[in-house]
């Protein structure tokens, strides 16, 4: 099928992609507040800048060819054509609105049955977010200015192309999409490849050519606000109904059935990591509440449509207990990845897009049975190169991007800023102004 039709769209798959694209988009200010609240009190505002900064940058990439590199023309496997949809070409225009004269019925660009430019903003969301997860390896001490370059980059050469590999398939992108969905055949509904393991990856790599903080791992570095980690964790579970069930494209049972198993596992997945906690420092704690529920949404987006309950509460179990000793091999190893990007995002993907070749079902959406399943051992291959080629290229390509801004404008911020704090060093604010209340406790009551 062409890419786009023109056509009239369904108007409850539009009305469900609409709200979709808003929930996927709630994540962003949610993943600001869940890394906001890790840091300490004088980089929140700096933390949270880096998350809506991609709001920003990433929207204006997107639309001008982001979007085109995407889901244009596939170019030899590996990229869209840039310029098919370049500044967002076609995909206004046609009849909006159907009249009363029935040769005159609506007719506008459509991405399957919505509206194309719905399905732009769609996916604008996931570009957005997958920028903005890289930023919580290097809480602390990157230069903001830094930050915006290397996100613009990264996403032009790393993101871009692999949501294009990921994401573009035949019969609602491109006739000829990207190699992973089209000719591999690897499952990856809503992200574990191109989003989760891709960041993943890209922070594991920009926070060891950074380097260490001052005083880690000594220092305790300990979150300053748990309250505004447990918001965020909040809001990135009710926006990632957006980002799961809406990658049904459509108001209709495979929604239904992502939504449910994206709550099951996400629910096995938090247990799982307090049970963790539980056994090996004695008590459960409000983080790792916060950071259970956010491994179980990783682990279960590439797989939320083809597996069934028994196969989303394994994933969220694994990937709860796993992801919850893997932030601790920062430790082992010597990289300092700030706020567990590498342990939740990259361990979580690999889980998530590995276990597809294990516990997928036939009853599931998506029809293929994993090993566990009678289907043996072929679908784990196919995860396997999926999973492992991306991470490859987001390794190799973001260190070139992260070593050519070190040796020109720099990566890191000063010692002195660092000391300061990068919300007054970077953007001359703080987050919480004391002085404003008139002085100390003490001596208020002494004027009173």
């Amino acid at each position: 099928m062409a890419f786009p039709v023109i056509g009239a769209p369904d108007a409850g798959d539009t009305a469900w992609l609409l709200t979709a694209s808003a929930l996927v988009l709630l994540m962003t200010p949610g993943l600001a507040f869940f890394y906001g609240g890790m840091v300490r009190g004088k980089n929140v505002l700096n933390m949270i800048m880096m998350s809506i900064s991609a709001m920003g940058l990433v929207t204006i990439l997107w639309c001008l060819y982001g979007f085109s590199v995407a889901f244009g023309e596939d170019k030899g496997n590996f990229f869209g054509d840039p310029l098919q949809y370049f500044g967002l070409k076609g995909v206004f225009g046609g009849q909006y609105l159907a009249t009363t004269d029935p040769a005159t019925p609506a007719g506008i660009p459509l991405a399957g049955t919505i509206p194309l430019s719905v399905f732009v903003a769609f996916q604008l969301m996931f570009a957005i977010i997958t920028v903005a997860l890289i930023s919580g390896a290097v809480a602390d001490r990157l230069k903001f200015g830094s930050w915006l370059v290397f996100a613009g980059i990264w996403a032009t050469i790393v993101y871009f192309p692999v949501a294009h590999w990921v994401f573009a398939f035949d019969g609602i992108t491109a006739e000829n999409g990207g190699w992973i969905a089209t000719n591999l055949k690897a499952i990856d509904f809503a992200g574990g490849t191109a989003v989760h393991i891709n960041a993943g990856a890209a922070g594991l790599v920009l926070c060891l050519i950074l380097g260490k903080r001052k005083g880690w791992p000594k220092s305790p570095f300990r979150p300053h606000n748990l309250p505004f980690v447990m918001l965020g964790a909040g809001l990135l579970w009710f926006g990632w109904y957006g980002f799961n069930a809406g990658s049904a494209v459509g108001s209709n049972g495979i929604a239904g059935a992502t939504f449910l198993t994206t709550t099951i596992a996400t629910a096995a997945a938090m247990l799982a990591w307090l049970l963790v906690e539980k056994i090996r420092d004695g008590h459960p704690t409000s983080l790792g509440a916060a950071s259970g529920i956010v491994a179980g949404l990783v682990a279960i987006t590439p797989a939320c449509s083809s597996v069934n309950v028994v196969g989303a509460l394994a994933i969220g179990v694994v990937s709860g207990a796993l992801c919850a000793l893997a932030v601790g091999l920062k430790f082992r190893f010597g990289f300092d990845d700030s706020l567990d990007v590498v342990g939740v995002h990259l361990v979580g993907g690999l889980v998530g897009t590995l276990m597809v070749g294990l516990v997928a079902t036939a009853e599931a959406p998506a029809a293929v049975e994993g090993l566990f399943y009678g289907g043996g051992v072929e679908q784990l291959k196919l995860q396997a190169v999926g999973a492992f080629t991306v991470l490859a290229y987001s390794l190799v390509v973001t260190a070139v991007i992260a070593y050519a801004i070190k040796f020109t404008i720099g990566l890191r911020a000063s010692e002195e800023s660092e000391a300061a704090g990068l919300d007054e060093s970077e953007h001359a604010e703080t987050a919480y102004d004391f002085a404003a209340v008139g002085g100390t406790a003490r001596s208020l009551v002494k004027e009173a």
